[in-house]
Order: structure tokens, then sequence, then C-alpha cells
């Protein structure tokens, strides 16, 4: 399961194991947008644009190892991802649900991942 926005995600291999949280960041912070953002608009665009491709990226080659995701949270990123994934053959196989969900605590997530793949 993958809880995530446009500034992080928190990857949770589901296993009969304690789940456990894997963070990966988007680089685009609000630092980066307001000195980007000095330089002109469009170069904002295109540099945010770039760093959510990488961290897409990132998350797209944790994604490669498993038969299946839940991509669940708050913001249409889980969306972004998604579509970005489709484009790319290598997912083909990967059965991928997508949730809307709100900002959770990390055991809400967990639990939330735990429920979508035994149902209970």
């Amino acid at each position: 399961g993958i809880w995530m926005d446009h500034a992080s995600a928190h990857i949770m291999p589901f296993t009969t194991e304690i789940i456990t949280s894997q963070t990966v960041t988007s680089k685009f912070t609000h630092y980066e947008k307001e000195h980007t953002l000095s330089h002109g608009e469009s170069q904002m665009h295109n540099k945010e644009q770039h760093m959510q491709s990488d961290y897409y990226k990132k998350i797209g080659e944790i994604i490669k190892g498993y038969d299946e995701v839940l991509l669940f949270g708050p913001t249409d990123a889980k969306v972004e991802l998604l579509n970005v994934l489709k484009e790319n053959h290598q997912f083909d196989d990967i059965k991928m649900t997508v949730e809307q969900t709100d900002k959770m605590t990390e055991n809400q997530e967990h639990a939330f991942v735990k429920k979508h793949f035994t149902g209970r």
C-alpha cells in the first residue's frame, strides 16, 4: 500500500508480519518553489514537473517488485502516478487500485492497507 500526496509517499509492504513504512519524498519543497518562482513562473513549473517526474520514478521502481498495489491519499498525486505508470508496459501485470482518503496517522494507514488486502 502507498499513501501519498505531492510531497511524500509512505510505502507499506503488506506481509503477515508487522507493517513497516518507508518514505519517499519529493524534492520540490516549498522553499524550492519560492526560489524558482523568483526566476519566473514558467521556470518554476518546468522544475516542478521535472522533480515530480523523479518522485514518481522512485515510487515506480519500488512498485515493480509487487503483483498488487493500493494507492491512496488526499490529493490527485496517486492518480497522476497511476497515469505515469500506465504509459510504461513494465507495469501492465501489476494490479493497481486507487482510493481517495484523508490525511491519516501511520497506524490508520497500516490498518487501511491491512483491511484492503485481507478484507478485515
